[in-house]
């Protein structure tokens, strides 16, 4: 049993469960009587722990009792004594396999209501915990039913005292809706309109369809609280996913002249980040200067991730800017990539949690990418679908209704995925750590990365007809370091890693916002930059 300030009816409650030999209370910081009432009981034991949400809390509370078969019940549930003797031959049947439901009966200030959604109430909630288990679930959890499990019914009832006045039902709206917008932010869409929508259909089928009309004032307090949760759950979850942070992460290696164009097309964006992060594998001050003068015009913070170069550790930079990156959403792309204005927001508007983006990337003649460059000093080159000197000329088509359409059509292939353009939540990049930072020339880090993702259930979708990004010319990177990076991918793709061992937690405790090392550290002036 959970419990938190659940003094009203616990000592009803924990009087009815007399006859178990253990009553397990998991309490996350009551402050009324709850655990003086607790104590009036000799089969019951108290643990305490804070809240993580209603799944894990009921399985940890399965895992610290003494005994495994479970029945879970909540602090205003009172079972009668048919229920508790079917109980207790359950139990002595002893089939592990077997998940046993009951009959709920809900209350509303002591009045039996069977309408609104309360009636009937079939919950199953006597299980073996080897067998079967909560979901994770914060908030509408549920007993995970597998195929290995056979349903019976318990007889008797579960009589629960749901709320006492409309007090406890607005805050339990409230507190419903806050956790079901916190579990779902940046995983589920909403609006004002979807929320609108969702609220008044509630209060239709809860009012109308399912009989609250024929239960009086109590009926329509009932419908109108129902309604409001779910709008509110709506409404909330549309604030939350609105007020997402974007960190762009450009990764350079001693290109000053196309990194600085890049910087500009990044200010130039319909919705600006909320930081930007410089991955630098090594550059010489060169680059440094271009930053710094960036830096100091620049509305939105810029963070300069440097690392001593030591050879193609491109996978260490990106991990580097991703443990100094303070913000939800993360997008990477490389120091010659210049950006459409609507880059950021088409990114943003298919972002999604266990969501993988794979952007498009615009090739740009060497004659035209030489052009460009030698004008970068002037406002920046007009690049688009109907510009001149560009190849795959329909990746730089921008169609955003469309875009938004296949947005959840996405694969778990690693071919073809690079990290030019791509866009991640950091939350699910610390979950599989990041890049590897094994790989040290040019090749597969962002497929082995992309793979750890598949592995631990994220899914790629490729950005279609928006989030385009224009890639400069340049001489190819040296392969040399190839067949070490395929073996390294292989052995991830064949063991289904979903994490490696050295990653972005090498920095993450100590990453400050400049790397652990700094430019000036460079000795000597400005030096040609070496073939990469």
């Amino acid at each position: 049993m959970l419990v938190k300030n659940s003094e009203r009816y616990l000592a009803e409650v924990l009087a009815a469960l007399a006859d178990f030999d253990e009553v397990l209370l998991l309490d996350n910081g009551s402050a009324d009587r709850t655990l003086e009432i607790a104590a009036g009981f000799a089969n019951v034991r108290v643990c305490k722990h804070g809240f993580t949400g209603f799944g894990p809390m009921k399985n940890l509370a399965a895992s610290l009792a003494k005994h495994p078969w479970i029945f879970s019940i909540d602090s205003d549930e009172v079972p009668d004594r048919e229920l508790i003797e079917s109980i207790r031959a359950a139990v002595e049947h002893n089939d592990p396999n077997t998940v046993y439901t009951l009959s709920r009966l809900n209350h509303y200030n002591g009045r039996l209501i069977k309408a609104c959604g309360w009636y009937p109430d079939i919950l199953p909630r006597l299980y073996h915990r080897n067998y079967a288990g909560f979901n994770n679930r914060r908030v509408h959890e549920s007993l995970q039913i597998g195929q290995q499990n056979h349903l019976r019914s318990l007889k008797g009832r579960l009589k629960h005292y749901s709320f006492q006045n409309a007090e406890g039902l607005i805050q339990k709206m409230q507190q419903y809706s806050t956790l079901y917008a916190e579990e779902n932010r940046y995983r589920k869409t909403s609006s004002v309109f979807k929320a609108l929508l969702h609220g008044g259909t509630a209060f239709l089928k809860n009012y109308f369809l399912k009989r609250g009309i024929f239960y009086g004032a109590d009926g329509l307090m009932i419908s109108a609280a129902n309604a409001q949760g779910s709008y509110y759950k709506y409404i909330k979850l549309y604030e939350h996913n609105r007020n997402m942070s974007v960190s762009l992460i450009v990764t350079t290696y001693n290109r000053p002249d196309a990194l600085a164009l890049v910087l500009k097309s990044a200010l130039a964006q319909t919705r600006l980040p909320q930081e930007i992060i410089i991955a630098d594998d090594g550059s010489d001050r060169r680059t440094t200067e271009v930053v710094g003068r960036f830096a100091q015009t620049s509305p939105v913070t810029v963070k300069h991730a440097w690392q001593k170069d030591e050879g193609f550790r491109a996978a260490r930079a990106r991990n580097r800017a991703i443990a100094a990156a303070s913000s939800d959403y993360l997008i990477i792309i490389d120091g010659d990539m210049v950006l459409d204005p609507s880059f950021i927001a088409d990114h943003a508007a298919v972002a999604r949690k266990g969501r993988l983006i794979q952007g498009t990337r615009v090739l740009v003649s060497r004659q035209r990418t030489e052009e460009i460059l030698a004008e970068r000093l002037l406002p920046l080159p007009d690049l688009s679908f109907y510009s001149s000197g560009i190849k795959k000329r329909l990746s730089a088509l921008r169609l955003p209704k469309l875009s938004k359409l296949l947005a959840g059509r996405g694969n778990r292939g690693h071919k073809g995925i690079k990290s030019c353009n791509m866009g991640f939540f950091r939350d699910d990049a610390l979950a599989v750590n990041g890049f590897n930072n094994d790989f040290v020339g040019w090749g597969r880090e962002d497929s082995e990365f992309a793979a750890r993702c598949y592995h631990s259930g994220m899914k790629r979708h490729n950005l279609k007809f928006g989030g385009a990004a224009y890639h400069l010319w340049h001489h190819e990177a040296e392969r040399a370091a190839l067949p070490q990076n395929d073996a390294l991918l292989k052995a991830t793709l064949n063991e289904k890693k979903t994490r490696c061992g050295r990653g972005v937690d090498e920095f993450l405790e100590t990453a400050p916002e400049q790397g652990s090392e700094t430019p000036e550290n460079i000795e000597g002036g400005a030096a040609e930059p070496p073939s990469r």
